[in-house]
């Protein structure tokens, strides 16, 4: 999953399950959503509580996924400015020389040219290599340094997958999550503030360098996709209080992803993502949860709440079948 953090964590009823892409963007998959056959989940809509957790849109730069992991950790911003990278630069001592302002997550990734636009291909499949990574991390600092852009080596935790960067150009900067731009035209996603035009430039030099990059040319070899650019995400600037934050939201919904649905999902596969649904069925819905489930519209938590004999019986008559609820979100 390309999301900022995930907790992979085992089933058991005492913790809160989030499942994003539960309603998913695609036609395709919205249309295999009709013929799902869900019976735990329609069990759990007869005794738990629905209520609507966040509210958002599928034009937010941010997803509601995401969103809510933000909210779980006490971190805030606004649509576009959850500061991600910044919390990575705390957690590995650099904000304490660099500040809490100007960072961001620098995704290497393929851009795929068709007729009337430019697509992304999911970064997760690149697969790049530590060589690879650090092959491309030394072509590319350089042009970033000109732009007064410090672009960091990897972590061992994110090799092959993204650098951390610190530079004036990030601050304040609203960018698109990495989930908005997987497989689908780049251009709607870009930004298009002043204070970007140092990164569009940035973007046409690393096409232009990696066009013939060594790394570019085995992979060719080899029938894998080049790196032809990169995506700058999780800008934001982190609270000066945000270690108390965390500190307050110890005893707050802490998830456990299940993200089965998000490649199926952002690839609008109908088939993979509806054989997924029916797998948590099988599985992670069987036990009775707390369970919240995001589409682009809506985040909807389940719940026990308790109820008056007469709310008991107005939620069953009002029951909504599985396809009804999903389709909410």
């Amino acid at each position: 999953m390309v999301a900022p953090i995930v907790a992979f964590l085992p089933d058991n009823s005492a913790m809160h399950i989030l499942i994003p892409y539960a309603c998913p963007p695609g036609p395709r998959c919205r249309e295999a959503m009709a013929t799902l056959q869900l019976p735990h989940l329609a069990r759990l809509l007869h005794v738990l509580t629905p209520t609507v957790t966040l509210r958002g849109s599928p034009e937010q730069l941010t997803p509601l996924h995401e969103r809510l992991q933000a909210q779980s950790l006490g971190l805030q911003g606004a649509d576009g400015l959850l500061p991600w990278a910044a919390l990575d630069a705390q957690r590995l001592g650099l904000t304490a020389l660099h500040g809490v302002e100007g960072w961001a997550w620098i995704t290497p990734c393929h851009w795929t040219i068709q007729a009337h636009h430019v697509d992304m291909a999911d970064p997760q499949h690149l697969a790049l290599t530590h060589t690879e990574a650090e092959a491309l991390w030394t072509a590319m600092q350089p042009y970033f340094a000109e732009d007064g852009v410090t672009l960091f080596a990897q972590p061992l935790e994110h090799i092959g997958t993204r650098w951390l960067a610190h530079g004036a150009v990030f601050k304040d900067l609203p960018t698109a999550s990495l989930e908005r731009v997987t497989n689908h035209p780049v251009d709607p996603w870009m930004p298009r503030q002043e204070q970007a035009q140092p990164l569009r430039r940035l973007q046409n030099e690393m096409q232009m360098l990696l066009y013939r990059h060594p790394v570019n040319d085995t992979r060719a070899k080899f029938k894998l996709p080049g790196i032809n650019s990169f995506w700058v995400s999780g800008t934001g600037t982190l609270s000066a209080s945000f270690p108390a934050a965390l500190i307050s939201h110890a005893h707050s919904t802490a998830y456990a992803i299940r993200d089965a649905l998000r490649v199926p999902a952002l690839q609008d596969d109908a088939a993979a993502w509806a054989l997924a649904w029916q797998s948590l069925d099988s599985t992670t819905l069987t036990q009775s949860l707390d369970l919240t489930l995001c589409g682009d519209v809506q985040a909807v938590t389940l719940a026990r709440k308790p109820l008056s004999l007469w709310e008991r019986l107005r939620q069953r008559m009002a029951m909504p079948t599985p396809y009804t609820f999903l389709s909410t979100l």
